[in-house]
């Protein structure tokens, strides 16, 4: 029997249907990674498993004994709760005994010579054998030293964000439950961490549904992806990867479906346009089959994220740091730093959370004054800053207001002019939205809203604090894709290893009391760490020519260019089959033949250089990873 079984669920939100009639079962060791972009329904589906909110429609089925636990994406937590009670409250008899003996362990570390302390113990130590519990306080205690839960007697209210974060996923993992629903765990994580989660997550003994943005994670953890689209609910046996492969097929053959789809349309409107003397019964058919033809849209009327936004000049200074030094509440963060920013430099910045990185970003922005040092920002630099804490955005604000309070209209790369209410269509938002108030928008239409603000300023330096926390998958690919040709520089702090690889190319770690800088993307880092130099505290000025080092990788270009170099391949050889054809039509009429072989021998040449390079690339390729 199924753990759960889920018929016809409905939920709407006024005229916006986030899903409607969606059918599942789960099992005994699924884990489900599941998608969608911002708005469609994603965490309004987990808080409806979790009884949270109701349904609309539909119902869940479960066994009497059936038991789960919820990780919401908005933590909502009693302020005056003890850390230890708030991860230990349960309606189980074997957590109840485990909080029992731990505070009971607490009091007496408090007071090791009070006999009623010691009394105590003894008694919840008895309990513990009793009920068999301690390999659930094991269990816990690993997962607490894991998560970094340290401070088990503070109040919630005065721990930070991402210390509640952690207090409230180590609650989710100890509590025993068949089915756990987590909605971005990975949020507030360091690296190491992450992957400490992910191998506990592979060993779940129930079922799992999850909602997070970090590719790498979802890649090694689900073996089922859920995707929301358009109201319904896609079904993917396998992980990420397989369901991007799959997904790119069931599109292209959605794609064959609305080509044929056109073709018959277009033959049964010329049919009609023929005029037939009489309305007969056959021709009622077509106009018929004409209409239910019309009103079908293919994957082409899906709307898609695009960021056609231009950028300002970017002279050759951009930012300099000339022996910086930085302490917070008497921890020094970093002392007697010197670094160069190039024009199109790709920075990336990790480090465990409170070592410093947001900080070092608000200096090289001109937020925060170095202690000691300076940091120089040329003329022509403009910055576009996305932080963490400015994604709280003015609920009582409309959509459409929030963006114009920027500009009203921005420029492409080409020149055009696009308005306020072109770019918000474009990123997802259409009319009837716009003049929604942002309260109502999802946690994540509110960050891809944020994001199109700090573009809308137009910058050629972009800070990118977290930016992956809270935003779907679709809009990281495209923001990835935007980024690619952003001809300015670009600094990320960030804690998702797939957005470091697909972003930069240089490194900067902030690792105990040290600050690293190595060159390569994150898996480059990881890869060679144990050869990373300590950098601290030499200063970097003006590069100076280094010797070459052996290529382990195809470069930034090179990688570009074999990524897209299948497609322009087979593009050349639909116009040569096409020009083919054309000549074999053109018949008697050899001053078009003629015209046609000059146009197919340019074409040709073209697919040989196309080819002969594409053979370059891939013996590149193979020579590489034979090393």
């Amino acid at each position: 029997m199924s753990l759960l079984r889920a018929e016809g669920l409905t939920k709407s939100f006024g005229d916006k249907i986030c899903f409607e009639s969606i059918h599942f079962s789960l099992e005994k060791g699924d884990r489900i990674g599941l998608l969608g972009v911002n708005g469609t329904g994603k965490s309004t589906l987990l808080k409806g498993l979790a009884g949270v909110e109701g349904f609309d429609g539909g119902a869940l089925f479960h066994a009497n004994e059936f038991t789960l636990e919820y990780l919401p994406q908005q933590l909502d937590m009693p302020e005056n709760e003890t850390a230890i009670r708030y991860i230990y409250k349960s309606e189980s008899t074997l957590m109840r005994t485990v909080a029992s003996y731990e505070k009971a362990l607490q009091d007496l570390e408090a007071h090791p010579h009070d006999n009623k302390s010691q009394t105590e113990l003894l008694k919840w130590q008895e309990e513990m054998d009793r009920v068999g519990a301690w390999e659930a306080a094991t269990q816990a205690k690993t997962i607490l030293s894991k998560l970094g839960v340290s401070a088990l007697s503070a109040k919630l209210g005065t721990l930070s964000g991402g210390q509640k974060k952690r207090v409230a996923l180590a609650r989710a993992l100890i509590q025993p439950a068949d089915l756990l629903l987590l909605d971005e765990p990975t949020n507030h994580l360091d690296h190491a961490t992450v992957e400490w989660l992910e191998e506990h997550l592979k060993q779940y003994p129930g079922a799992l549904i999850v909602i997070t943005h970090d590719r790498y994670f979802l890649n090694r953890v689900a073996n089922t992806i859920f995707e929301l689209s358009e109201g319904a609910l896609y079904r993917y046996v396998g992980n990420f990867e397989t369901y991007l492969e799959e997904k790119a097929e069931r599109k292209a053959q959605a794609e064959q479906a609305e080509d044929k789809r056109k073709n018959l349309l277009r033959r049964e409107l010329a049919w009609l346009k023929r005029g037939a003397k009489a309305r007969t019964t056959k021709q009622k058919a077509r106009i018929q089959r004409v209409e239910a033809l019309n009103a079908q849209t293919g994957p082409n009327a899906n709307r898609q994220l695009d960021m056609p936004i231009g950028h300002k000049r970017l002279g050759k200074q951009v930012i300099e740091l000339r022996q910086v030094s930085k302490s917070y509440q008497g921890k020094m963060l970093f002392s007697d730093l010197s670094f160069l920013m190039r024009k199109n430099e790709r920075l990336g910045i990790i480090g465990e959370n409170g070592s410093g990185k947001t900080t070092l970003l608000n200096m090289m922005a001109g937020r925060t004054a170095p202690d000691s040092g300076t940091v120089d920002v040329g003329e022509t630099v403009r910055i576009g800053y996305y932080r963490q804490e400015d994604a709280e955005l003015d609920g009582d604000l409309r959509v459409v207001e929030y963006i114009k309070e920027v500009a009203e209209v921005v420029y492409t790369t080409k020149g055009d002019a696009i308005y306020a209410e072109q770019m918000l269509e474009r990123f997802l938002f259409p009319r009837s939205q716009q003049w929604t108030y942002i309260r109502r928008l999802s946690g994540g239409e509110k960050r891809r809203l944020y994001l199109l603000r700090v573009l809308m300023g137009e910058p050629n330096v972009l800070f990118l604090d977290e930016p992956t926390n809270d935003l779907d998958v679709e809009t990281l690919a495209v923001l990835e894709d935007y980024l690619d040709t952003f001809p300015g520089a670009v600094v990320v702090v960030s804690h998702d290893r797939y957005f470091l690889d697909r972003v930069v190319d240089r490194m900067l770690i902030f690792e105990g009391n040290r600050l690293l800088r190595y060159d390569g993307d994150y898996s480059d880092y990881m890869t060679g760490r144990n050869d990373i130099t300590d950098k601290q505290p030499q200063h970097e000025q003006v590069p100076t020519p280094q010797p070459k080092k052996e290529q382990k990788k195809l470069s930034y270009n090179e990688q570009r260019e074999w990524e897209q170099i299948d497609g322009h391949i087979a593009a050349l050889e639909e116009k040569q089959q096409i020009l083919e054809q054309a000549i074999a039509d053109a018949g008697s009429d050899y001053g078009r033949i003629a015209d046609l072989l000059k146009e197919k021998e340019m074409l040709d040449s073209e697919l040989e250089a196309a080819l002969n390079r594409w053979a370059e690339l891939a013996e590149k390729i193979e020579a590489l990873q034979s090393k």
